[in-house]
């Protein structure tokens, strides 16, 4: 029979290759995460997005009609005092049918805005009677009350910005 000598070494990774290990872990998230919020911000914007709908028809129909708009929160389609979802917290329209919804749910939305602005068909906003809807315009801070509350390009869908 043969006699092998037992051997006393150890079998792992050193505490060197543990820290190596770690720090790319580490340099990776920080580089990853970011991204990763900013888009479930994005996310929850695009779902904020959805309530327009109800509004943008009731708009578009009124103007294709040629029916004489209602005046500021008289379109039928306001939600005030809201929530109107999770991440929708009231939903205002102006006399011209601007389409205003106020943000929750997120630090980064709370308390600010997006508006919805119907576009006639010379690139202007749709004001009166026979004004045909072609498109809407988006994201824009002059169609806010205030400036100051419009939600930062960064987390506005790429249909928005």
């Amino acid at each position: 029979m043969l006699n092998t000598p037992k051997s006393n070494s150890q079998s792992g990774f050193t505490i060197i290759e543990v820290m190596i290990v770690t720090m790319i872990i580490g340099i990776l998230s920080a580089l990853v995460l970011p991204n990763i919020r900013t888009n479930a911000a994005r996310a929850k914007v695009s779902e904020a997005l959805l309530a327009f709908g109800n509004c943008k028809n009731t708009v578009t129909e009124l103007y294709l009609s040629g029916g004489d708009p209602p005046g500021a929160g008289n379109w039928g389609c306001e939600v005030y005092p809201g929530p109107a979802s999770a991440y929708v917290k009231t939903i205002t329209t102006t006399d011209e049918g601007i389409i205003r919804i106020e943000l929750q749910g997120d630090p980064r939305l709370n308390t600010f805005e997006i508006a919805l602005a119907p576009i006639d068909a010379t690139g202007s906003l749709a004001s009166g009677v026979g004004s045909a809807v072609r498109s809407w315009r988006c994201g824009n801070p002059g169609d806010l009350a205030s400036p100051l509350y419009a939600v930062k390009p960064l987390y506005l869908p790429s249909s928005c910005r």
